[in-house]
């Protein structure tokens, strides 16, 4: 009798919540089958509009667990669960998740901006946040750059994102600008004739836009330079050097004489 009592109960609560719980997987399996072919489609779409990578991971990810959330609050309902103070629980979780990982996010946040935004990309060279060098990796928290004396410098995005940018690879060219400066005793035409011969001697400097030799300033104890040439923006340190050099060995053999700070003291009786 008792046996056929629990027997007739659990028949009863087979033909109530079996099919429930059947669907219930049902729309969970297929739910998850379908998210992940959705996820797929959008990431191949991204890929088609050249997103870049990075933004493409992270947002696939973004979208397959939104999706999955819908699928398994679909599978509970199914069931008959209440699935709104489940979602109360899951919104006041995801706040307190948020608060503890405010600055994570941030740097999440500013990748994003980055990658869309694109003010810099993976090799160039940049200067931000106190920091400049060789971009060798942009992730979703930080940003990797290498010095010019080979030291790895990691920034947080969010940094990055919140401070002046610049960019010294994003144009095909660069400007360098020097200063030269001579005595007052030495002749003025003579020195600029030895500056624009050197800088028309090398053929990594462009014709345009055209380079510039001018007098800038009449200082105290020496006339100064304007020394400007263009060049390909690759080659801007090297050419930088050299003309450092090339005009002060064309200097000497001129005999143009390049003023040394002094100071002098006279001494009254």
């Amino acid at each position: 009798m008792e046996i056929s009592k629990y027997a007739d109960l659990a028949i009863m609560y087979i033909s109530e919540y079996g099919l429930k719980i059947i669907v219930s997987i049902a729309i969970f399996i297929i739910g998850k089958i379908v998210a992940r072919k959705a996820t797929a489609l959008l990431k191949t779409l991204m890929h088609k509009a050249k997103v870049d990578n990075t933004l493409v991971e992270f947002l696939s990810n973004v979208i397959y667990f939104v999706l999955l959330i819908v699928v398994v609050l679909a599978s509970l309902n199914t069931l008959g669960i209440n699935t709104t103070s489940f979602l109360a629980v899951f919104g006041a979780a995801s706040l307190a998740v948020g608060l503890a990982l405010k600055d994570s996010l941030s740097n999440i946040g500013a990748a994003v901006l980055i990658i869309i935004f694109r003010p810099f990309e993976v090799g160039d060279s940049i200067e931000a946040a106190g920091a400049s060098g060789k971009v060798e990796e942009i992730n979703l928290f930080s940003t990797v750059m290498v010095t010019p004396d080979n030291k790895t410098t990691t920034i947080p995005n969010s940094k990055i994102i919140s401070s002046n940018i610049t960019n010294y690879s994003s144009k095909p060219m660069r400007r360098i600008d020097l200063t030269f400066n001579i005595n007052y005793n030495d002749d003025l035409k003579l020195a600029k004739e030895i500056m624009m011969q050197v800088l028309k001697e090398d053929g990594r400097i462009l014709e345009e836009p055209a380079p510039m030799v001018a007098v800038g300033e009449l200082k105290d104890s020496s006339i100064n330079f304007v020394f400007r040439v263009w060049v390909k923006t690759e080659q801007y340190w090297d050419v930088h050097f050299d003309m450092l050099e090339k005009v002060k060995l064309a200097f000497d053999e001129k005999g143009i004489s390049i003023p040394q700070q002094q100071m002098n003291i006279h001494i009254s009786k």
